[in-house]
């Protein structure tokens, strides 16, 4: 098998992988719809209400994924994982009543994405963690960027199919719908054998302080510490593109649902090649973390001023591309750093510096969007993740100049061989 895709070869990883597929492009379709749903039907174009419904989808995240984590280092995590999915799929179903009924209001949308919140805490932590048991510890990164394949394959399809469904049928069946892809994921955990699972199964005691404990474990790793805080202000001002998509299409370009839809779907065609570039990819993935995050940055601020809708898409493959670039190193970074009993925990904290801003970045973006206009919003967005990642860059070279210092001497040696000293005359 090829080496992108070695992966695969594991039994346990390949059912995985084929329901989180199913379900992933269910979810996609909600926050599409979801979003249109309060953009264009509960409200009349409120970038600021759009972004309270995202901050309260995320909020969750950031005040309980600490103890998530403690959890998915207590208990089985194929279990916890079991309860998680029938949670999400039970709160769609609600959603998708309550607009098929037409008696949803905002705060129905406000409620239902704060409970998906609640639950998308408790599911991350294991979900992150599982892949180590699902594979040998030498197919970690290629697992893990698989998963971002996974995730960004239904992110090609799930907001064009969701663009084009609800012109036809509107928001309510995709709803539904995603409710049912959920099923796909119950069916793909029931049918995975815990007994082939990889690495060690230790699991945490039960003990006070583990949530500090956690946190004491990043603060002594430097490569960690950059990691999250590039993380923490990438995720909270420039991860906010069901936003930054929603208000560009249809404030300044004056676009429809099928037009936004296609919006998410051109930025997976380029975070769809990252995650592929990256399953091939070996070896140090720090350097690729913040090399992805100055790409991402500087694609961000050329979004902003695009004069056309067609060079606003075209101009999200590169940003998805840089982004995936980012977000696929720094989770193989961190994974690859943590010992088994450490890892539910260490892994909260990552989704919640990644995720847990959100509820702090769309709210802002959504209102400067607002009151300043939505390029305004993105150019700041992506000025912030610039301004980080030149952080991140200094902070790497300081921490790694020895490594530096060597790629240096290789580089000269092969692309610059004249300015070799010459050997001692014959």
């Amino acid at each position: 098998m090829s080496r992108m895709f070695e992966s695969l070869s594991e039994r346990n990883y390949r059912v995985w992988f084929a329901g989180a597929l199913v379900s992933n492009v269910g979810t996609w379709m909600q926050r599409i719809a979801q979003d249109w749903l309060v953009l264009t039907v509960l409200t009349d174009h409120s970038g600021t209400a759009t972004g309270i419904v995202t901050g309260l989808q995320f909020l969750p995240v950031l005040l309980l994924s600490p103890y998530a984590g403690v959890l998915a280092d207590r208990m089985s995590k194929l279990k916890l994982l079991k309860l998680t999915q029938a949670g999400s799929g039970l709160l769609a179903l609600v959603l998708g009543i309550l607009v098929l009924t037409h008696t949803v209001q905002l705060w129905h949308v406000d409620v239902i994405a704060f409970l998906l919140g609640v639950v998308a805490a408790f599911d991350g932590p294991p979900r992150q963690a599982l892949v180590n048991d699902l594979v040998p510890q030498r197919l970690v990164p290629n697992a893990v960027s698989l998963n971002s394949t996974s995730f960004n394959l239904a992110r090609m399809a799930g907001p064009g199919v969701s663009g084009l469904l609800i012109g036809l049928v509107g928001t309510g069946w995709l709803f539904l719908l995603n409710a049912a892809s959920y099923v796909a994921v119950i069916i793909a955990l029931c049918a995975m054998k815990e007994a082939g699972f990889y690495g060690s199964q230790k699991r945490a005691a039960r003990q006070k302080g583990q949530v500090r404990e956690g946190v004491r474990y990043i603060a002594a790793s430097p490569t960690l510490v950059m990691i999250f805080v590039m993380a923490f202000v990438i995720g909270t001002f420039g991860l906010n593109f069901q936003i930054f998509n929603a208000v560009m299409s249809t404030t300044v370009f004056g676009k429809g649902p099928e037009e936004y839809g296609i919006l998410g779907t051109i930025m997976a065609v380029g975070t769809l090649g990252g995650a592929l570039l990256a399953a091939r990819r070996q070896g140090s993935r720090v350097k690729h973390a913040v090399g992805g995050a100055v790409v991402f940055g500087v694609a961000m601020i050329a979004s902003a001023w695009a004069p056309g809708f067609w060079w606003f898409a075209l101009v999200l493959v590169p940003t998805g591309l840089a982004s995936i670039t980012f977000l696929n190193s720094a989770n193989v970074t961190v994974q690859m750093s943590v010992r088994s009993e450490y890892r539910g925990r260490v892994m909260a904290l990552y989704m919640m510096v990644v995720q847990g801003g959100t509820p702090l970045g769309a709210p802002i973006m959504g209102w400067l969007a607002e009151v300043f206009g939505a390029r305004w919003s993105v150019f700041l967005g992506g000025g912030a993740s610039l301004l980080v990642a030149v952080w991140g860059l200094i902070y790497w070279s300081r921490h790694h100049r020895g490594e530096l210092r060597g790629r240096l001497r290789y580089y000269r040696s092969r692309v610059l061989p004249w300015q070799e000293p010459e050997g001692p005359a014959a």
